[in-house]
């Protein structure tokens, strides 16, 4: 108990050391200075130096640390603009953002997790891009999430034999964790959102096309090359050609995870396109129906799935909850945080990052589209996506028909970067923690939050450029 005191007293503390520099009138991002960053960034920083520098109490207390920082903001906040403000901050942050996100990859994670894809074939480097591949085109189909969950457990066990695999599973999160999505607007949220927005479905769909099947065949490329060198210093060049060919079936249990599946990818979709002027007002939080049912549908799913799923078959596949509990406490600590950096964001010329945000126009007001396609990218590395994407959305123009006629190029500029850059950090995109998760959960040594950043500036950045150069110069 008394830590717990210490715990929540800590940021009331710091607050008054820090020079927050604002308004007490209202929280708007016009007003908000860029020390509200601070908890946000801490959270960030937490994730990528702690690990490193104090892994045995980071382990243990990575939930305290993310309260910590969420408290900071949540006390700052009050003490600035009062509990009412605060408190409905923080419940739109829970109930309208985290809740749906996490009770998505709940559903998603409990039902891949039921699913069992059993075979003995030893991957080599070219069934390992097939795999690859496989998963990059079911991301557009079922989401990035959605792939990610069903295909990583099977690329694990296929690969079960090799000495270095992390390389394996970083170009997993590349490609069907965030790339692989960019092709329809099921595949990520950035997409979804246009298509709420009115961007057509056939639009990202045609205009995605090439962008995606260039980037995933660039990479994969590059894949094959660094798994056969790895391979090669396993087994041997020779191994490589004399090795015998796969002849072992692959065997599919637990299929009515499957139907399951397919019922989130469809409530996904109807959230989205079924409108209902019913909704609940919660501190100001406007919760509409078909998100209410949506979420309700994602809590039966996962409890179905968990009574009619095997124990045998979870067991198979080494499901334990670890890893959905830790991206749960993480970011719920990044959710509520996060909120005042989007705030000034959406302020666009009249808030604190008015000259980042100035620099996707020139004197002419027109649109460079190489800078939406880097900005949108950039930030969407490090912030939420899809919000990352509404606001390049809305500084562009906010009109889909403008979007998809005159102003096209600015549009995929902004679908692009926000898709394929999501892949730039561990927390870019909701399913790379929880591949990172599942793939330590299964002793595969994951790199650090910036050893992670090594391998992701090194490989995507070339590539971005050459998608820069092809699509916006």
């Amino acid at each position: 108990m008394k830590q717990l005191i210490k715990i929540s007293l800590a940021p009331l503390i710091i607050l008054t050391f820090i020079p927050f520099d604002l308004y007490a009138d209202d929280f708007s991002g016009q007003h908000l200075s860029l020390c509200w960053g601070i908890p946000f960034v801490g959270i960030l920083l937490s994730i990528a130096l702690l690990p490193l520098l104090i892994p045995r109490i980071w382990h243990h207390h990575y939930g305290k640390i993310t309260i910590f920082w969420t408290l900071l903001f949540m006390g700052s906040a009050c003490y600035f603009f009062g509990w009412q403000s605060t408190l409905e901050l923080t419940t739109h942050a829970i109930f309208a953002e985290y809740l749906p996100f996490i009770l998505l990859l709940l559903a998603l994670f409990t039902v891949s997790g039921g699913i069992l894809i059993k075979s003995e074939i030893v991957s080599t480097p070219k069934l390992n891009v097939c795999l690859l591949a496989v998963g990059t085109l079911l991301a557009s189909i079922m989401g990035t999430t959605g792939a990610a969950m069903l295909m990583i457990r099977p690329l694990i066990r296929a690969n079960r034999n090799r000495k270095q695999a992390v390389h394996i599973i970083i170009f997993f999160i590349f490609l069907v964790a965030n790339i692989g999505g960019g092709l329809t607007p099921l595949g990520d949220p950035p997409l979804f959102i246009g298509f709420l927005k009115g961007v057509d479905f056939f639009w990202t769909m045609s205009h995605m096309l090439l962008p995606v099947l260039l980037t995933s065949t660039l990479l994969l490329t590059i894949f094959y090359f660094i798994d056969r060198h790895y391979f090669q210093l396993q087994y041997g060049k020779q191994h490589l050609a004399t090795m015998p060919k796969n002849n072992s079936s692959i065997k599919f249990y637990g299929l009515n995870n499957v139907l399951l599946l397919i019922l989130i990818i469809a409530m996904v979709l109807l959230s989205g396109i079924w409108h209902s002027s019913i909704e609940i007002t919660l501190f100001e939080t406007h919760l509409s129906l078909p998100n209410l049912v949506r979420d309700g549908v994602f809590i039966i799913i996962t409890l179905i799935s968990i009574c009619i799923t095997p124990k045998n078959i979870r067991a198979a596949n080494e499901f334990n909850w670890e890893p959905i509990i830790e991206v749960a406490k993480l970011f719920i600590g990044i959710f509520i945080t996060i909120v005042p950096v989007l705030a000034i964001l959406k302020a666009g010329s009249d808030g604190a990052l008015s000259p980042l945000v100035s620099l996707v126009n020139n004197q002419q007001a027109h649109p460079i589209n190489s800078m939406y396609f880097w900005l949108s990218g950039l930030l969407s590395g490090f912030l939420d996506n899809a919000p990352t994407y509404l606001v390049f959305f809305n500084l562009a123009s906010g009109d889909a028909t403008i979007l998809m006629t005159s102003l096209e190029k600015t549009l995929l500029a902004v679908s692009m970067g926000s898709v394929f850059m999501g892949a730039l950090s561990y927390i870019g995109n909701a399913p790379n923690f929880m591949v990172k998760s599942i793939a330590t959960q299964n002793q595969i040594e994951m790199p650090s939050f910036f050893g992670y950043m090594k391998w992701s500036i090194g490989i995507l950045i070339p590539v971005f450029i050459v998608n820069n150069l092809l699509f916006f110069i």
